[in-house]
């Protein structure tokens, strides 16, 4: 699954933090976040990648996309 990603993202500005901040709901703790809108969805992409690995390592299960989801 390597770069297809069909998770959904939810990007939001945080002024806080003065990011954006890409979350993936579908998978626990995957956040990520960026000077711009562009480099926040590039972080996330690696950190997805990086959440998949590490829950294979772990032999946790991986959630297929199930894409929009309601609470967004």
């Amino acid at each position: 699954m390597p770069n297809d990603f069909r998770y959904e993202l939810i990007i939001y500005w945080s002024e806080p933090d003065q990011a954006f901040i890409a979350e993936v709901p579908e998978l626990p703790g995957c956040a990520a976040d960026g000077p711009s809108y562009q480099k926040a969805l590039a972080a996330v992409q690696v950190v997805i990648n990086e959440w998949i690995e590490t829950a294979k390592e772990l032999g946790r299960p991986i959630p297929k996309p199930r894409g929009r989801l309601l609470y967004a």
